[in-house]
C-alpha cells in the first residue's frame, strides 16, 4: 500500500478498525445477565483479522 494514502481510503481503513474491536464490557451482563463470564468479542458484529481476511479498501 501507498505510503501516502487518500483520505477516502483512509476514512474506509478507520471504520473497518473500528468494526473489529471487542463491544463494550458493559454489554455482556446487560444482554446475558451479570452471572455470565463470556468474552466481549463474542458481541462484535464483524470479526476480521489483518493477516486472515483482507478488504477491498
Amino acid at each position: 500500500m501507498a505510503t501516502n494514502k487518500h483520505i477516502s481510503r483512509k476514512l474506509r481503513l478507520i471504520k473497518l478498525g473500528r468494526q473489529t474491536k471487542w463491544a463494550p464490557f458493559w454489554t455482556i451482563p446487560k444482554k446475558f445477565g451479570t452471572g455470565k463470564k463470556i468474552h466481549p468479542g463474542r458481541l462484535t458484529a464483524v470479526k476480521r483479522n489483518w493477516r486472515r481476511t483482507k478488504t477491498k479498501a
